[in-house]
């Protein structure tokens, strides 16, 4: 009998949830999505760091010799996605997801201005647009974002989504794919309640994709349903017949070496009974969002760690571009890192004057006293220089 894995990817596009090439090259998915947390953990392999250092150099480049620090690492952050995702492309037949800023969340402009700089990058790359989504969190105004992308011919995939209401607005905007994020609807669910565990029929993250699909199937939407974020693999198993389903390597091995019959749960031509068809304005939604306890918490939970990942990443950018450019660069982006931060020009820089975000502050006060010395920022952005200037 065919194992777990093979039997799914028969009724439903299995895409890689990961940033390591290797994985993606070992599960031979149609499809692979990145975000900032997973480039983080890539970026760690030491394999990867000619890519890495591929992106600064070229981010140097367009910026120019004499532009600060901290503007080559933005342009880098562009850089890397895109390159980790030529590199993907070249392993999957399908797509990649890549990800706009989460900081960018509830920017609508902002946001389509970066989904068009990535398209052009991956366009300079040879990369068609017909194998990128751009991935945009799900709220009103990246759901916005995304109609006007779409009508553009950027196709898009509106991740961070927990809620009904967030699945009506993306099908009625006309996106190309949504991603509802399983597990952590359940961990929501797990600390709410105190219970430890739900069957899989019950996991209320299988029910939310589920009622989901259903909803998309029955009023003829083109959205995609993407099932995401998964803690265990009968949370897999129940939403079988999902139109896409992206996996973690380690539980799309634990598919592989595990047999027996798979039963496709979701058909999408003979859809469950679902709700009545429902059309949003920014009132409604925001109505609607605010009604689920659950959909909110862990969407403002999502962009701010998505956020948090890519703040962590700019540092260790802004670490390597000195180690490449020499000590003068350093010198030049933790001054003005310092002084940036130093509101009252003190000499030291409080948790309230940090602009950062708590986990950075945190990762640079070693000796926990509430303050950032030149020093501390000097050895925690990992290069023993001394600041001058401060």
């Amino acid at each position: 009998m065919a194992n777990l894995l093979d039997q799914l990817a028969a009724m439903t596009v299995v895409v890689a949830d990961t940033g390591d090439i290797d994985a993606i090259r070992q599960f031979t998915p149609r499809d692979a999505t990145t975000n900032p947390s997973l480039i983080l953990a890539a970026a760690q392999i030491p394999s990867y760091q000619p890519l890495i250092d591929e992106a600064l150099k070229g981010a140097r480049a367009v910026i120019g010799p004499e532009a600060p620090a901290e503007q080559v690492v933005l342009e880098a952050l562009d850089e890397i996605s895109v390159i980790f995702g030529t590199e993907i492309l070249k392993i999957v037949p399908g797509r990649v997801s890549t990800e706009v800023d989460a900081r960018l969340s509830y920017d609508t402009e902002a946001t389509i201005a970066k989904a068009r700089k990535l398209i052009g990058l991956y366009a300079d790359r040879g990369v068609g647009r017909d194998r990128v989504l751009i991935k945009i969190a799900s709220t009103w105004e990246g759901i916005r974002a995304a109609e006007q992308l779409e009508r553009e011919g950027i196709h898009c995939n509106l991740t961070l989504l927990f809620g009904f209401a967030q699945a009506v607005a993306c099908a009625e905007a006309g996106v190309t794919l949504i991603s509802p994020f399983v597990g952590r609807i359940l961990d929501w669910y797990k600390k709410s309640t105190g219970r430890a565990s739900y069957p899989g029929p019950e996991d209320p993250g299988v029910v939310s994709v589920s009622q989901i699909f259903n909803y998309y199937k029955t009023y003829g939407y083109k959205t995609e349903v993407m099932g995401a974020s998964f803690r265990n693999v009968e949370e897999i198993i129940e939403l079988a017949g999902c139109d896409l389903l992206t996996i973690a390597p380690a539980l799309m091995d634990q598919l592989r070496s595990t047999e027996g019959e798979l039963v496709r749960k979701l058909n999408s031509f003979d859809p469950a009974p679902t709700e009545a068809q429902l059309q949003l304005d920014a009132a409604s939604f925001a109505a609607m969002l605010a009604a689920d306890p659950m959909a909110s918490e862990k969407l403002d939970e999502g962009i701010r760690g998505f956020s948090k990942a890519i703040e962590t990443l700019e540092a260790q950018l802004a670490h390597r571009l000195a180690e490449l450019e020499g000590a003068a660069a350093f010198q030049h982006a933790a001054q003005e890192i310092f002084l940036l931060n130093d509101l009252d020009g003190d000499g030291c820089i409080t948790r309230e004057e940090w602009l950062g975000s708590d986990a950075v502050f945190d990762a640079l006060d070693t000796d926990h006293d509430g303050r950032l010395l030149p020093a501390d920022v000097r050895g925690g952005l990992g290069v023993p220089l001394a600041l001058q200037g401060v």
